[in-house]
């Protein structure tokens, strides 16, 4: 049996799924051999399959990253023996009837046939209880589809999901008229505005629950990136935030500064971050206080 530490992480093709940022991955349907195929695609150019069938399997072995096992034919047993054999990391959904132990059960089945290379995967209505009791449980990444509910990516990255599935249109639509492509167009510009929203959950909210221990000098600029990306993000709310208080201070601006509370601001900061300490943190939030202070000012000079 692996380390929990080696459970934690899957990799497929040149994504490592479970360490370091979520990932976010495009779901698409196709057509196979099989019939109806499904195709997840990350931005690195990773490729999940998703058979029709198993007249599907001999393709999917010789060009996909991974496989998945569908949520609607998990009970077909044979089918799921076959797509686990393929030697390839396997994806397994949940049906929205299973039980935690039910799905872990046929993680823990499918594992058998893929060297442990396995990642879980909640979709339908999400229960985010249950996402975090299974990555608890099992070790394993878990990922999320958030299609049916774009809203919910920020919840599902602070739930602990190791990446977040957003639907695209099919790939074979309809053709013909200017007006099949014009919808096409309209179909494809929908898909890539979920997965930039899927994205933003990732940058802005990852920070905050994912510690991230970067390997490389690449990787960890793209690490400090979406921690100045969050850090941009709150400041803004901030300073949103210190215009309305001057607004309902009895003096504002500069001259009502209150020194004692920002004393205190900074002993409650430095609390949470001690290696830095207040004789680090001053400075920085005084410069972040007296840059709210002055966009407050100039926006009261402009009416």
């Amino acid at each position: 049996m692996s380390s929990t530490l080696e459970r934690h992480v899957v990799t497929v093709g040149g994504l490592r799924v479970g360490d370091g940022p979520a990932v976010v991955i495009s779901r698409t349907s196709l057509r196979g051999p099989g019939g109806a195929t499904e195709m997840w695609r990350a931005r690195d150019g990773v490729t999940l399959v998703e058979p029709g069938s198993a007249a599907d399997l001999p393709a999917i072995a010789g060009a996909a990253d991974g496989v998945v096992i569908g949520a609607a034919w998990t009970r077909d047993i044979p089918l799921v023996r076959a797509v686990a054999g393929l030697g390839l990391p396997v994806v397994v959904e949940r049906r929205a009837s299973a039980t935690l132990e039910e799905w872990l059960g046929l993680a823990d089945y499918c594992a058998l046939e893929c060297d442990d290379r396995v990642i879980l995967c909640e979709t339908g209505r999400l229960d985010l209880g249950l996402l975090r009791a299974a990555r608890a449980a099992s070790g394993r990444p878990v990922l999320a589809d958030v299609s049916a509910d774009l809203g919910l990516s920020a919840a599902v990255v602070a739930a602990g999901a190791d990446g977040l599935i957003v639907s695209r249109p099919p790939a074979d639509g309809p053709e013909g008229g200017t007006g099949d492509a014009h919808r096409a167009d309209e179909r494809g510009a929908a898909g890539e505005a979920g997965v930039r929203l899927a994205e933003e959950a990732v940058t802005l909210v990852g920070p905050l629950v994912r510690p991230e221990t970067p390997a490389t000098l690449p990787e960890c600029r793209q690490a400090i990136d979406r921690v100045d990306a969050a850090l941009a993000t709150l400041l803004e709310r901030r300073a949103a935030l210190a215009g309305i208080v001057q607004t309902l201070k009895p003096v504002g601006g500069f001259a009502g500064r209150d020194m004692g509370r920002e004393q205190a601001l900074v002993a409650r900061m430095a609390n949470r971050a001690p290696e830095l300490g207040e004789a680090r943190l001053a400075p920085i939030m005084n410069a972040v206080i007296e840059a709210g202070l002055s966009l407050a000012e100039e926006r009261s000079a402009a009416g």
